[in-house]
């Protein structure tokens, strides 16, 4: 009988989970990426192309990197557990890795990161000058 009980109620707490972690997950609308996002701090800029390209200022993929200029393609993934953008980057260096990212959180802003890195940028979309 208590066997019985701890297996519903695991099975309503997972249900649950699912939806409140489904819930939080931002769903993004590709046509509203393109444009220009800004991190203030750091004055890195990445310019989503409406051609599928893209250009970056001033980024780095981790905080003891020094900031760089690169470009390449962007690719829109819609994924069940989290939108993301895929950036493929041109001529990449020595040692350097494709597969930075940026995930749309809402309200005008992406994260650059690296997958599976806690560290990130935030980047605001700029209004055209």
């Amino acid at each position: 009988m208590i066997k019985g009980r701890g297996v519903r109620w695991l099975g309503t707490v997972l249900a649950v989970s699912s939806v409140l972690v489904s819930g939080c997950a931002y769903s993004a609308d590709p046509d509203d990426l393109p444009g220009r996002y800004r991190d203030d701090k750091s004055g890195g800029e990445i310019t989503l192309g409406t051609d599928g390209t893209f250009s970056a200022t001033s980024l780095s993929t981790e905080p003891s990197e020094e900031p760089s200029d690169f470009r390449g393609r962007w690719e829109f993934v819609d994924s069940s557990a989290s939108d993301f953008v895929y950036l493929t980057v041109d001529d990449l260096g020595p040692g350097k890795a494709n597969g930075i990212q940026l995930y749309p959180t809402g309200e005008g802003t992406v994260e650059f990161r690296v997958p599976d890195d806690p560290w990130f940028l935030e980047l605001s979309k700029q209004t055209a000058p």
